[in-house]
């Protein structure tokens, strides 16, 4: 089971990955969040509207500033120098659907970089609305697709 599980070495203990015997390729990750929440208030939000200020530029930051912060959030999850965060908000049928696209040259993906930076948008986008409307709702926060390294690339269906 050891080999399916990398965080653990044989005794079945917890630890960091040893990355250092892995080629250095390109890897980039794409995540979403969606944030369920009134038409009334999805359309402020858009118009710029919401008594907090740019919701949507504190969004972005707050998405960019997290997949930076990924390793001291996430346990077992390496230090990289990221090249590049993208963070965008975009109108989704019941709200709002936040994508973050992150990409580095390492040894290790940038996987929880991209869900970590969809994740804390999500919940900074709350934190700007929350005074306009209590029951919004952050659901689905995902994998899209990833590429590069060992294990090639991947699309979620």
């Amino acid at each position: 089971m050891t080999g399916e599980l990398p965080h653990l070495n044989p005794e079945g203990e917890v630890h960091m990955v040893d990355v250092g015997g892995k080629d250095v390729t390109v890897r980039r990750a794409t995540a979403e969040a969606r944030v369920r929440m009134s038409p009334g208030l999805t359309e402020r939000l858009f118009a710029g509207e919401l008594p907090k200020g740019d919701a949507l530029a504190t969004v972005r930051i707050a998405g960019i500033m997290a997949a930076k912060k990924t390793p001291d959030l996430i346990p077992l999850a390496h230090p990289i120098g990221l090249d590049s965060v993208e963070v965008r908000v975009e109108r989704a049928d019941t709200g709002v659907r936040i994508v973050s696209e992150c990409s580095v040259r390492a040894r290790t993906g940038v996987e929880m970089e991209a869900l970590t930076a969809a994740a804390v948008a999500a919940l900074a986008l709350y934190d700007m609305v929350k005074g306009v409307e209590r029951d919004v709702v952050i659901e689905g926060v995902r994998l899209l697709s990833k590429s590069g390294g060992r294990s090639g690339d991947w699309t979620a269906q």
